[in-house]
């Protein structure tokens, strides 16, 4: 499982995540303490908010502890809002397009999971999207092609009913291929003035995820980065939680099990 971190705030430098805590997001690369598996090397990506609308993004398929050029951004972007995720594939190439974030207009969304039985339903989920969107697919990950049908659902106006819809529709596909619902859904999903996340899974544990205030702001992550700093809470499964600079709201995330969600003509 992949391993991720994002904030939300005062423009502080991104190594204050990224790089510079004793368990950043660098070291969790090589050595994740609550991941199936401890090593996320198959690439990495940050995306952050400056004073344009869309975010900059930047994404590489080496390790994220062996790029000197991620070292050096971190050092030097400084941003009110930004996205870091390491990559363990659990399907699809090693490449910049699968990396994460994934970014459309002004959101950047990021993904630790997984959608069970992809490969048998990922055409009913292609089939599902509106024809612009589908024309922005670029990799061949669950991830992505669940970003757009979020975006496909409504996104723009609705992010807490998108993602529950989207997430419904994967479940309704699953049913119709004969696979037992099967979704890991721990993402985070920014918008340029707020940062929203869910914690969710059909079966088995959710994937971890943690908020803490921080000085100049908020920031959720993967697991924390400093035990003795901050004061983590952890996020209940079945949430979705939204961070403004005023605050966190967290309220229940629960997809339809049994329904069949009806293609809609919602775009970006």
């Amino acid at each position: 499982m992949c391993r991720w971190a994002a904030y939300i705030g005062e423009p502080v430098f991104l190594e204050t995540l990224v790089t510079a805590p004793c368990h950043s997001l660098i070291e969790q690369s090589h050595h994740a303490l609550e991941a199936k598996t401890p090593t996320n090397g198959d690439g990495f990506g940050v995306a952050w908010y400056g004073e344009r609308g869309e975010p900059g993004l930047y994404r590489d398929i080496l390790p994220a502890w062996s790029d000197p050029n991620l070292k050096s951004l971190c050092r030097q972007i400084r941003s009110p809002l930004f996205l870091a995720h390491v990559r363990a594939s659990t399907g699809g190439a090693t490449s910049r397009m699968n990396c994460h974030p994934f970014v459309l207009g002004h959101f950047a969304f990021m993904h630790n999971g997984q959608i069970g039985g992809f490969e048998k339903i990922r055409r009913a989920l292609d089939a599902g999207l509106a024809d612009d969107l589908y024309d922005r697919l670029e990799g061949t990950t669950d991830s992505e092609l669940l970003f757009l049908t979020m975006v496909h659902e409504g996104l723009e106006s609705d992010p807490y009913g998108a993602m529950e819809r989207a997430a419904s529709r994967v479940i309704a596909a699953q049913r119709r291929a004969g696979i037992e619902p099967s979704l890991k859904l721990t993402a985070a999903l920014a918008d340029g003035s707020a940062l929203h996340a869910v914690r969710y899974t059909t079966h088995a544990a959710a994937p971890t995820l943690y908020a803490s205030a921080l000085p100049d702001g908020r920031c959720l992550v993967s697991e924390p980065f400093d035990r003795e700093g901050c004061d983590w809470q952890a996020i209940p499964p079945s949430s979705f939680v939204t961070l403004s600079r005023q605050g966190m709201a967290v309220r229940p995330f629960a997809p339809a099990f049994d329904a069949t969600p009806e293609r809609t003509a919602l775009s970006a």
